[in-house]
């Protein structure tokens, strides 16, 4: 089969396409033939050999993907002929998070979507509906789980609560169509005008143009009748961990998802978190019962995940590549 290795991790151009031999499932997992997959950040971290530890040089890449069931050795909770998809942990199946789950990471610890087929747990697999095609259904895994563990698992978000996602990617614009469809108010952050018109189609209430607006949390709060945020999504991270406290709204849930930003120079103050009672809480992606709510939620919202741009299988580096510039708005996805 074709599939593309993580290489020696020195940068993008690390990512090589190889000829390998299909992988054989042992007992109580699946083989799947893989129909599209979708690019996350981590993923460029890992080409550049900034996430973890050094990987194996012949680890095959990426998290997210959707496929078809070939074949399974033992029970599993889909049968050959479906369409699957699987959280990136694919031994977290349910319950709290647990370290251990660092040593089954797809893409990571262990090979992942980007190849024409893939060996996953069978308890690890979610069934596909009808109603998403194979490049919205390989856009949802990581992104999904992460949105679902923030909004509704952590930040068990209300109908009428104000949600603020920072950024356009794929874990802010999923973050903003969830939400919308659990009945919140969403707010959102960008440098473009134009997307956050775009964000307004999708159902953005408020709308803050960050580098116009420096002050971005003050600007939130105005817009808001004076009050913060109930639920934030951060994928910015501690460097603007500051601004974050600020656009809380008191007995605010934070989940802290990214650091896109890069790392602060020193923690701001923390008054704020105990004054207006704010909870705040690292978020690492999510388990197969939390995705396969949220593939519940997408299928009966008619959510359609928004998607930047395709790229052919033989185009993967390219693919890296377009995300890597930074001006994609929601996910990078490749087809098989």
């Amino acid at each position: 089969m074709r599939a593309w290795e993580l290489g020696e991790q020195t940068g993008l151009a690390s990512l090589r396409q190889v000829e390998s031999a299909i992988p054989v499932p042992a007992e109580g997992e699946a083989l799947v033939r893989v129909r599209a997959a979708a690019l996350n950040h981590r993923d460029l971290l890992s080409l550049e050999g900034r996430y973890g530890p050094r990987k194996a040089a012949d680890r095959i890449a990426l998290s997210d993907g959707v496929g078809v069931v070939e074949t399974v050795n033992g029970p599993a909770l889909a049968k050959p002929g479906q369409r699957v998809i699987a959280p990136h942990f694919v031994t977290w199946i349910d319950g709290p998070f647990d370290p251990s789950c660092f040593a089954q990471d797809l893409g990571i610890t262990r090979d992942g979507w980007l190849a024409e087929h893939v060996v996953l747990p069978s308890a690890a697999l979610v069934p596909v509906p009808d109603s998403l095609d194979d490049i919205a259904a390989a856009s949802l895994s990581a992104a999904g789980a992460t949105v679902w563990h923030g909004l509704v698992a952590f930040g068990n978000v209300k109908p009428g609560e104000l949600v603020l996602v920072l950024g356009t990617g794929g874990v802010s614009i999923l973050g903003l169509q969830v939400a919308k469809a659990l009945g919140a108010r969403v707010a959102i952050t960008s440098s473009s005008e134009d997307k956050l018109a775009r964000c307004r189609e999708l159902g953005a209430d408020i709308a803050i143009n960050y580098r116009t607006h420096p002050e971005w949390a003050a600007a939130l709060c105005e817009a808001n009748g004076g009050r913060g945020a109930d639920v934030i999504l951060d994928t910015v991270g501690t460097a603007e961990l500051g601004q974050t406290l600020a656009a809380a709204a008191p007995n605010a849930r934070i989940a802290l998802i990214g650091a896109l930003a890069g790392a602060s120079s020193g923690l701001p103050d923390m008054f704020g978190m105990i004054a207006r009672n704010l909870t705040m809480k690292g978020i690492t992606s999510g388990s197969r019962e939390m995705l396969a709510a949220l593939v519940e939620l997408v299928d009966r919202a008619g959510i359609v995940p928004l998607v930047d741009r395709t790229f052919p299988f033989e185009q993967a580096d390219r693919a890296c590549a377009h995300l890597a510039q930074g001006g994609h708005m929601g996910k990078v996805a490749i087809t098989f």
